[in-house]
């Protein structure tokens, strides 16, 4: 340590997903030179978040932006330890979480209803009769009608967006109805993407809506992408996430961004061609055991409105030319704290897909990029359990223990009776609680953090491990439907 540099105390926030492996806390005075060693200082507390933020060769992990105060800090190690720090910096870490319209004919008119529709549009000098010419004439492409979709269409219908594209495969479920504000309980069961169009139609006769009832692919997202001025992704998973960023690249269309996980959101104009791309952002993904999404980890009702309205907004401002976009720039917003704060971000020169020797001249495989694939490959070797077979060795007195690694919010909701709750987050520390000689069942939600846990507890040397296939939805839904299900 240079005994010259005096140590400054400085503010570390932690984003939600990671806070799992920090005890839950989201804040800490540290005392560091620079953000390397503050990093180090905050693993040094809590181990759990050291394969979390540093690879094996101690280079900050490259899913994760570090920010000082709003200056981005890039390639952070220990031969490159970051800027000095003063008396109340705050260090951010950002996780990744799974334009303008051309030239238009505008002379078409607007009709003496519409004048009356978008009377306070037309009122405002920065919109105006030709502004809503231009949202009249604009085409914007929804990507996934869900908890961000279902507030952007309904506000880019409302302000007159002449041509409204939807991308959803999905169906509408009772577990959607708590954020995804454009259906309602009698739409369960019904696709997502006619019931939105009937909402916008009736919303706003005037707005064309076009439905694309598909899960987006690299066989279709560039046909799809090529019809429309801007693309709003309202996604929930990285694969997607990177598709949608690597066609608007190549397609040069501008994107809006936005992502939310529990109380926290992130929305950001990319794909620019004087910005930069997610790829920029966010070179590689995290681990697919990482960052939990929305089914698994949670998120406040009304937080997709925010996000989503937030989207629309950009898109509005990038048709009507008016303003600051987002670009080289990322909107957080905390709804805990009810703070937001923009930092900004670069386009990297050396970025995969926009960069000045893109190596991404195509769209690739994406699961398999976002480490997807070889979940789905090991699914069949690994030792899954039904949880018929389950109920059975139970109801005959089998010397066997469930361990359920989900969160206690989520075990106080539902659980196999007699289960012991033991969390993944919590796993690695509380190993020496486990009879290394007995003989267990790993449950979680539906199955995907049960891989997870079973992966460590086979490091740690067990052997008598099995996975409950479906997890505790699959034994609400078959053993014991009293149970609720979310």
């Amino acid at each position: 340590m240079n005994q010259d540099v005096v140590m400054a105390i400085v503010k570390l926030k932690l984003p939600m997903p990671l806070r799992r492996f920090a005890e839950g806390k989201n804040e800490f005075d540290i005392d560091a030179e620079n953000p390397h060693q503050a990093l180090v200082a905050i693993t040094e507390s809590y181990p759990s978040l050291r394969s979390q933020l540093f690879s094996e060769d101690g280079k900050i992990r490259k899913f994760v932006h570090i920010f000082v105060n709003n200056e981005s800090m890039s390639g952070l190690s220990q031969e490159n330890p970051g800027k000095i720090l003063s008396d109340g910096d705050v260090i951010i870490l950002v996780p990744a979480i799974a334009g303008g319209a051309d030239e238009k004919d505008f002379s078409r008119s607007l009709s003496r209803e519409e004048v009356f529709r978008y009377s306070r549009h037309l009122l405002m000098p920065e919109i105006g009769i030709e502004g809503q010419l231009r949202l009249k004439s604009s085409k914007v492409l929804c990507i996934g009608a869900g908890g961000l979709g279902s507030p952007a269409l309904l506000y880019l219908a409302a302000a007159g967006v002449g041509k409204l594209g939807i991308v959803e495969h999905d169906k509408v479920d009772l577990s959607n109805l708590h954020r995804q504000i454009i259906f309602t309980t009698a739409d369960i069961g019904s696709p997502k993407v006619e019931i939105a169009r009937q909402r916008l139609l009736e919303l706003n006769p005037e707005t064309e809506v076009i439905t694309h009832y598909t899960r987006l692919s690299n066989s279709n997202a560039l046909d799809i992408i090529a019809d429309y001025d801007i693309v709003l992704d309202c996604t929930d998973n990285f694969p997607t996430r990177y598709l949608i960023n690597d066609a608007c690249v190549l397609l040069k269309k501008p994107y809006i961004f936005g992502s939310i996980f529990r109380f926290e959101g992130q929305v950001s104009v990319l794909g620019a061609q004087d910005g930069p791309c997610y790829r920029c952002l966010f070179p590689e993904p995290p681990p697919a055991d990482l960052i939990p999404s929305c089914a698994e980890g949670g998120v406040l009702g009304v937080l997709p409105a925010v996000v989503g309205s937030l989207q629309a907004t950009e898109a509005i401002k990038r048709v009507l030319s008016v303003g600051t976009p987002l670009i080289g720039e990322l909107l957080l917003f905390d709804a805990l704290e009810m703070r937001t704060r923009v930092v900004e971000i670069s386009k990297d020169p050396d970025c995969a897909a926009c960069g000045i020797s893109p190596s991404v001249t195509g769209l690739i495989d994406y699961r398999n990029f976002c480490g997807l694939s070889d979940v789905e490959v090991d699914h069949n070797s690994l030792p899954y359990i039904s949880v018929e077979d389950v109920k059975r060795e139970l109801d005959e007195n089998a010397s066997i223990e469930i361990l359920d690694v989900r969160e206690p919010h989520e075990f106080a909701i539902s659980k196999i009776p007699n289960s012991r709750l033991l969390p993944l987050s919590e796993l690695a520390s509380r190993l020496h609680e486990i009879d290394s000689a007995g003989r267990y069942v790993i449950t979680c939600h539906k199955g995907k953090r049960s891989q997870e846990a079973y992966k460590q507890l086979r490091q740690a040397g067990l052997c008598r491990l099995q996975i409950l296939e479906g997890g505790v939805d699959e034994w609400a839904l078959k053993i014991d439907p009293s149970l609720p299900r979310y």
